[in-house]
């Protein structure tokens, strides 16, 4: 039986005859993802601050700025730091967007529950929210690399 061209293309890791892009290394890739995350906060933090400047109710500010640097996210850790899991789609988008929704509870979770444990002190609140951020980046990188952009095997 004679292979079709897609599947020769699937069969040697290239998509339409290309080849797939090499991944970096976990070294870079952690550090891609930390570079790209801190944009994304930017985004969403600046973003929100401007949506509350212009008068929009903070829950929904907070909701738009969150789903912006949410999607900058995705697009540029599929573009820079995951290069070899280039397979898009919706089950990678709708991955994606399932790993951030808990994420974000885990974050907010995490953070209150820091803000209850930690005794007042005058960092109490940067302390919990780097808690929180930490706890929530690690669980992001692992299930990104992991099971969103899962690169394909050799």
């Amino acid at each position: 039986m004679v292979a079709t061209s897609s599947q020769d293309s699937q069969a040697s890791g290239t998509q339409n005859g290309a080849p797939r892009a090499a991944s970096p290394g976990l070294l870079a890739q952690i550090s891609r993802f930390v570079l790209i995350g801190g944009f994304c906060a930017l985004v969403d933090f600046g973003l929100y601050w401007l949506l509350l400047q212009a008068g929009l109710w903070v829950h929904l500010a907070k909701a738009l700025s969150f789903v912006a640097g949410t999607t900058t996210a995705y697009f540029l850790n599929r573009r820079f730091t995951f290069t070899a899991a280039q397979k898009g789609g919706a089950g990678q988008l709708g991955g994606f967007m399932l790993l951030y929704t808990v994420t974000f509870f885990v974050n907010v979770g995490t953070n209150a529950l820091a803000l209850h444990l930690l005794p007042d002190l005058r960092w109490q609140v940067a302390i919990a929210w780097i808690v929180a951020q930490g706890t929530a980046t690690t669980i992001n990188f692992i299930m990104l690399k992991w099971v969103v952009f899962r690169e394909p095997r050799a």
